[in-house]
């Protein structure tokens, strides 16, 4: 059978903050990136749409994020155990995921990279620092970034 690894452009924003959402997706606009976003508010959300369960179970399954932007500090299940469950399933495993964090907590950057995170970002608290980064990590990964084939088979 096979997986989509990601499908061209498309963003999952897993934020349960409703300003840094905002934020976020003004940066997306203003910066000139115009790529698809989903946004999911919890963890247990986050997984439901990749896995294709509860609400998002009409979903296809090949329908993934190029790109995944995932706080920690999640309600229902927190961001390292989504990213525990993305990288050790190979259907989501490949997806890069950059941890996007209010977190300066030295222990959550070293679990980030040791569960697979493909960069570890905290979160400006400045507006204008926030716009730039948010601008520049859209354009790195959804731009620069040359990812992972779109599709992968995998013996089920």
């Amino acid at each position: 059978m096979r997986y989509s690894i990601g499908t061209p452009g498309l963003l999952l924003l897993v934020e349960d903050n409703a300003d840094d959402e905002e934020l976020a997706l003004m940066a997306f606009e203003q910066g000139g990136i115009s790529n698809r976003v989903i946004v999911t508010r919890d963890g247990v959300e986050a997984l439901d749409y990749l896995f294709s369960r509860g609400i998002y179970r009409d979903r296809s399954p090949e329908d993934l994020p190029a790109l995944i932007l995932l706080d920690l500090q999640l309600p229902k299940i927190n961001g390292l155990e989504v990213l525990q469950q993305i990288k050790s399933n190979p259907k989501t495993q490949l997806i890069p995921v950059v941890i996007l964090t209010t977190s300066t907590e030295q222990k959550d950057l070293v679990e980030s990279y040791s569960l697979g995170c493909n960069s570890y970002i905290q979160k400006p608290v400045d507006y204008d620092q926030f716009l730039r980064v948010i601008q520049q990590l859209g354009m790195y990964w959804l731009d620069i970034n040359s990812p992972p084939p779109l599709s992968v088979a995998y013996d089920e």
